[in-house]
């Protein structure tokens, strides 16, 4: 066969010879991803969407958790107002738990309900130093992180990141309204004797705004 005749049959074949090799490669990748590849039942300890954290069904989970626990741990109010104004150091000690700024300490008390703003009533409890004014938050905007950190045992390591640390406070603030709050009239509190058991950040010790685990009108 000539020169000519040979580089003609090479450029005839050469198509068909592409598309095989194509084939090949195609049927080799394929394979590898098969081996590669793990198959996850829905629902199993590999799915990875089980994983995924949850705002709702973590605050609809832990709420009664952090309610019975402030419950168990609430001193009375006056017990706590004059512990902190004889020794704030000794007081945060006895009965706060460690959240940054300023512990958080878990109170109970009845008072009457004075006037409100945005959801915020002060509330008149017999025996507190006049110089303390107490606020009890009402909603419907709960703010803080109060509920989250009053017990301790909620810690940012248990969590993926910042956003999830921060969105379980706002998740567990959103079941408190829902269980404790939703019963309620807050739009209607002045005048009213109250029974409350909450928590609160002690930054000002003149200052409280409690957050509510428990509240009933009498």
């Amino acid at each position: 066969m000539s020169a000519k005749a040979t580089a003609a049959s090479t450029r005839q074949t050469s198509p068909g010879l592409r598309r095989a090799l194509a084939g090949a490669a195609v049927v080799v990748l394929l394979g590898a991803m098969a081996l590669d590849t793990k198959m996850v039942r829905i629902g199993s300890a590999g799915d990875v969407r089980s994983a995924v954290f949850s705002a709702a069904d973590y605050g609809k989970s832990e709420f009664p958790k952090v309610q019975a626990d402030v419950e168990t741990r609430a001193a009375d109010a006056v017990t706590v107002a004059t512990a902190i104004a004889k020794d704030r150091a000794t007081a945060e000690k006895e009965y706060g738990v460690p959240a940054g700024v300023g512990p958080v300490i878990s109170v109970k008390f009845s008072g009457v309900v004075g006037e409100g703003k945005s959801g915020i009533y002060k509330v008149a409890v017999e025996g507190v130093p006049d110089t303390l004014m107490i606020r009890v938050q009402t909603g419907p905007a709960i703010n803080g992180t109060e509920l989250r950190d009053a017990t301790g045992k909620i810690t940012f390591g248990q969590f993926t990141n910042q956003i999830e640390y921060q969105d379980a406070g706002s998740a567990l603030n959103n079941e408190m309204k829902k269980e404790v709050l939703a019963k309620l009239d807050t739009s209607a509190l002045t005048g009213k004797t109250i029974s409350v058991v909450g928590a609160f950040k002690l930054v000002n010790p003149k200052s409280w705004l409690v957050t509510p685990v428990r509240l009933d009108v009498k």
